[in-house]
């Protein structure tokens, strides 16, 4: 397994359109990591939600109360 600065000695090596090409599929990895935790955390809500662990409020002490709880 190669070490992270491994990797990085091995991407200044290569040219700029490989950077390029690196930089894309990094940034569209991550979009798909951040989708991937939002729609975890959607459905550990809508768990929570079923089991009567959520708790709402359109008043502001009471959801500042809810925060610290």
């Amino acid at each position: 397994m190669m070490r992270f600065n491994d990797v990085v000695e091995a991407v200044k090596s290569l040219s700029i359109d490989e950077k390029q090409e690196v930089l894309m599929l990094l940034q569209q990895y991550l979009r798909e990591e951040y989708r991937d935790n939002i729609y975890k955390n959607f459905q550990v809500a809508q768990q929570e939600e079923k089991q009567g662990n959520l708790k709402f409020s359109s008043q502001i002490d009471e959801l500042k109360g809810l925060i610290e709880e």
